[in-house]
């Protein structure tokens, strides 16, 4: 029978798609040593520096999503096409996640190929969340991903997908259609 900081530790798991770290076990003032325990038993996958999987917490198509924000020391949120992609707004489909960062965030760890880094300080309003996953806003995904020259008819997808799926009001879908039409980048 699982201890009481093995019960805690999987709770807080279960609020990021089975995933937490070291960070989350020291707010919940569980050691580093008992995660490596907990790991060395089999209770706890080790999957990253720093970053732990429940092993019996059901997996999900979205895992991906989430331990790409948790690997820059949870600093991350999706973003550009990736956000798009979550937010199911276009057909654009990237072979990266992308992920923007704090413009001061820095690592001497090596980028994991599947990840593409943006530093760029975002505004409280850019910032949401998709199914507790930190993401951009679905306006600051179509503005990144302008701003990264993707096809304007995938820009153009995405404002309409946008106010189909109710992402995007619209005079932003209008701000928007302006913005790619005329180049400026916001």
């Amino acid at each position: 029978m699982p201890g009481l900081r093995y019960t805690q530790l999987a709770q807080r798991a279960a609020e990021s798609y089975g995933y937490l770290s070291g960070e989350d076990a020291r707010g919940l003032g569980v050691p580093m040593g008992t995660l490596n325990a907990l790991a060395r038993r089999g209770q706890l996958e080790r999957v990253e520096h720093g970053i732990y999987r429940v092993p019996l917490i059901p997996t999900s198509p979205l895992d991906e999503y989430m331990l790409a924000t948790l690997w820059p020391g949870g600093h991350g949120r999706i973003s550009h096409e990736s956000a798009l992609g979550l937010y199911d707004m276009s057909d654009a489909n990237p072979a990266k996640i992308h992920i923007t960062v704090p413009a001061s965030y820095r690592t001497h760890r090596d980028v994991p190929a599947l990840y593409v880094l943006h530093h760029e300080d975002l505004d409280p309003a850019d910032e949401a969340n998709f199914e507790g996953i930190p993401v951009v806003s679905p306006a600051k995904a179509i503005r990144q991903a302008h701003a990264g020259h993707i096809r304007r008819s995938l820009l153009e997808q995405a404002i309409d997908d946008g106010v189909r799926g109710g992402w995007l009001r619209g005079r932003q879908a209008d701000e928007l259609r302006a913005e790619i039409s005329d180049g400026v980048k916001r």
